[in-house]
């Protein structure tokens, strides 16, 4: 008896094809990593975010864990431009897996010229992670409004010829509103979204569990929530949708796709698990090839809306 084909795993975002859905990310992720997984089964690597200036990051502490989730408040710990150049890049290249590089700048101007230095052979595609504060708009991310969400994608979009991901903020009134206008300033996938603004307090200490006392939520506890918004933006925009909160397994991975995500992104159960990624793509080709689906694709914004039998139980819109 011959073997079942196959499912087709590949998706496209944009114009770049991954060999499956699933990457890290940002701030998840790191060279040590290889020694516990294979890099070119990833559909994509997803940099640690880089930013032009030297940081050294957060007051400790700056993690906390909560039951299904972990709290932190790293602070996106740099060593600068030059050293991402000459040594992050080059490591990664060695691969043969799209890398994408996620940027930071606290001004439009700022993301720009990030872009524009870092749209380099080897690099498949930037990822803007403009949920980070802006000093432009009193320390507010720029994802939180529409307006400086279009203001800094425009400038980026022409400092760049690379694909342009726009990672947004869960911290916002109208995600989908943010999407639209992230799709509008040119940007090629959207990614939905960042952690959740949180804090913990120590009962022993009556203090912050925190340095910084406020820090994102991430971990299974936020996966309704950014499932949501998925949702909402994959109505709102045509562009891709990237799913990125609380993702573990293949049936997190299914549920997002339904939802309307072309691809994922997987943090926290890096951390709990270092080769879960290597496990749910895994778990995604089976749960395909049980399903008889051919081509994981296919999954993309495919969840059933029923209509109410009765208008009064017809709820309003929810995009």
């Amino acid at each position: 008896m011959n073997a079942a084909p196959q499912p087709d795993l590949s998706v496209k975002v944009g114009d770049l094809r991954l060999r499956n859905p699933i990457m890290p990310a940002s701030g998840t992720f790191a060279e040590g990593l290889s020694k516990v997984m294979d890099f070119d089964r990833l559909g994509a690597i997803v940099t640690k975010t880089i930013t032009r200036e030297l940081r050294a990051g957060n007051p400790l502490p700056r993690v906390v864990e909560r039951p299904g989730s972990l709290i932190n408040a790293i602070g996106i710990p740099s060593k600068g431009v030059a050293q991402f150049i000459t040594e992050v890049i080059p490591y990664y290249t060695d691969f043969d897996t799209p890398l994408v590089v996620s940027i930071s700048a606290p001004t439009a101007e700022g993301f720009a010229s990030l872009a524009r230095e870092l749209s380099l052979p080897g690099v498949a595609a930037i990822e803007a992670n403009i949920s980070c504060p802006n000093i432009e708009e009193d320390g507010k991310a720029f994802a939180m409004r529409a307006t400086s969400t279009s203001t800094v994608t425009r400038l980026l979009r022409e400092a760049t010829d690379l694909p342009l991901w726009v990672k947004l903020t869960p911290n916002t009134g109208d995600i989908a509103e943010v999407a639209k206008a992230a799709e509008d300033g040119g940007a090629d996938a959207v990614v939905v979204a960042n952690t959740i603004l949180s804090m913990a307090i120590d009962l022993k200490t009556f203090k912050p569990s925190l340095g910084n006392i406020m820090g994102g939520l991430s971990g299974p506890a936020i996966k309704p929530i950014v499932l949501r918004q998925v949702f909402q933006c994959s109505r709102a925009v045509k562009i891709p949708v990237i799913g990125c909160g609380g993702i573990s397994t293949a049936d997190d991975v299914v549920e997002y796709m339904l939802a309307g995500a072309t691809a994922v992104q997987v943090g926290t159960a890096t951390f709990i698990q270092p080769s879960a990624m290597m496990t749910i793509i895994d778990d995604l080709s089976a749960f395909c090839l049980h399903r008889d689906i051919p081509r994981a694709s296919d999954l993309t914004g495919r969840v059933l809306i029923e209509e109410a039998d009765e208008a009064d139980l017809a709820w309003v819109d929810p995009v």
